[in-house]
């Protein structure tokens, strides 16, 4: 939902947490604390008000947070708007402002941008033809999903991963 920099103080917490699995004895008593601090720390960060809304049932910003849970899992189906209106128990306009203000997009460019990371993500490791994987992402349309994985990446998606791999091997 939203992305910032790492506080020192954020990423203390998280260490902490992390360095608790080298004691689990002391994972019951201190992994609540340092939880309850990191959602106290998360709360200061100027998009704390809407996390707090996310945790208040029956708020518009958590009745997103579910149509946003169903898109993530049903990412490479078709959406109807009308069925995220009704799990947002909303209007389809009332729907699109929510939906806008937590994510700063519509329902439809979200799942666009969720299937296309997961693609270049699946060509990535998994080496796959591109063919493939635009039909595991929900894509009917190889060109489709060619031009849209070109727009928002830059290249088609085959030179896209080739120069991705070059980098990450001169590294």
């Amino acid at each position: 939902m939203y992305v910032s920099q790492l506080t020192p103080a954020l990423m203390d917490g998280a260490l902490r947490l992390a360095r608790l699995l080298d004691t689990p004895e002391d994972i019951a008593v201190l992994a609540p604390l340092i939880q309850k601090e990191i959602l106290y720390r998360l709360l200061q960060e100027p998009f704390g008000n809407t996390l707090a809304q996310v945790a208040l049932s029956g708020s518009s910003t958590y009745r997103i947070s579910h149509v946003i849970q169903h898109i993530l899992i049903n990412y490479q189906n078709p959406i109807r708007i009308e069925e995220l209106a009704d799990i947002a128990k909303m209007s389809v306009a009332t729907l699109h402002r929510h939906f806008k203000e937590v994510t700063a997009m519509s329902p439809i460019q979200f799942q666009k941008q969720l299937r296309l990371q997961e693609a270049r993500r699946l060509l990535l490791i998994n080496e796959d033809d591109a063919l493939d994987v635009a039909f595991q992402v929900g894509y009917e349309s190889p060109s489709h999903f060619s031009r849209e994985y070109s727009r928002m990446f830059g290249l088609p998606p085959i030179e896209d991963v080739s120069r991705m791999r070059k980098q990450l091997s001169n590294q």
